[in-house]
Order: C-alpha cells, then structure tokens, then sequence
C-alpha cells in the first residue's frame, strides 16, 4: 500500500477501524507523515491483526 493512497483515505479508513475495534482511539490512529509504520504497529498491537491484513481489509471497504 503506498503512503499517498493511505493519506487519501485515511480519514474514512479511521472511522472504519474504529467502528471494527472500539478499543482503538485517536492516539492509536493518529496520521503522521514520515510515520506510517507506528501507525500500522499501534493497530496490529490493539487488533492482533497483521499489517496485511488489515491492508486487504481496508482495501475491501473501498
């Protein structure tokens, strides 16, 4: 998944995730530029759920 794809969807992407697991907050989703990869590693470790996934998953929403 590259990074421009995620800043363009990541708004809707949050409130997907966040309706799927309630224990997710903004912290957890907070966008960084430069710091995808926190991003990505918060959400494994909240879902127990790997990065790909969670990609797939999104990716199936649209």
């Amino acid at each position: 998944m590259d990074k421009l794809e995620v800043k363009g969807k990541w708004n809707e992407w949050k409130g997907k995730l966040k309706q799927k697991y309630a224990d997710l907050t903004d912290d957890d989703l907070k966008y960084e530029e430069g710091k995808e990869d926190e991003v990505w590693g918060r959400i494994q470790k909240k879902t127990g759920k790997a990065k790909d996934d969670l990609v797939k998953w999104l990716r199936d929403l649209g």
